[in-house]
């Protein structure tokens, strides 16, 4: 699961990731040795706030610049360097934070055959956390990669992986990318 590494979080807007550029080798590599097992995920946005749902208006009126109308459409788009691996069959489009609230997210997990998830991407105390939280509910073997999340929030990300994440022992497992890379040239 490759959350949100969008053009949008990477370059000089209000919701750019400082050192976003850092994990997308990470991000590669782990990529690179799943072939066809990959997901990224895409946070799509309204064209206004008005179209959007409940309090996601209240949301977008803040970001206002952040709405299809206003924003560049291709700033949706996942980064360059991660581009080969998010082909068209492999991303899912999500208006919320947690992909699971996405249509076709349970089916696209069905067909792959999933009972564990690594998740890497963007931010970690908020659309990855979201995910990851679901994917813990719904029963998955988890798998957080550390060196392969990031967020604008130092704090908030520190937080996750050290007061939140560890709090589930049982359910999720924190690993650095080179022993993720290593356990997957093993078979694990």
């Amino acid at each position: 699961m490759v959350i949100d590494m969008q053009r949008v979080f990477a370059e000089p807007t209000a919701w750019q990731m400082p050192n976003f550029d850092s994990i997308v080798p990470n991000i590669a590599a782990i990529s690179a040795k799943m072939p066809g097992r990959n997901i990224f995920t895409r946070f799509v946005v309204p064209h206004t706030a008005e179209q959007a749902q409940g309090h996601w208006q209240n949301y977008y009126r803040r970001w206002k610049d952040f709405t299809g109308a206003v924003m560049p459409a291709e700033l949706v788009d996942i980064v360059d360097a991660l581009a080969p691996y998010a082909t068209p069959d492999t991303l899912i489009d999500k208006l919320t934070y947690s992909v699971f609230e996405a249509q076709d997210c349970m089916a696209r997990l069905a067909a792959l055959e999933a009972t564990t998830l690594i998740f890497t991407g963007v931010e970690t105390d908020v659309c990855v956390l979201a995910s990851l939280m679901t994917a813990v509910d719904r029963g998955y073997r988890v798998i957080a990669v550390l060196d392969a999340m990031g967020s604008s929030s130092a704090e908030g990300h520190h937080a996750t992986l050290t007061h939140v994440l560890t709090r589930l022992p049982d359910q999720v497992e924190i690993v650095d990318t080179a022993i993720l890379l290593a356990a997957l040239a093993g078979g694990a």
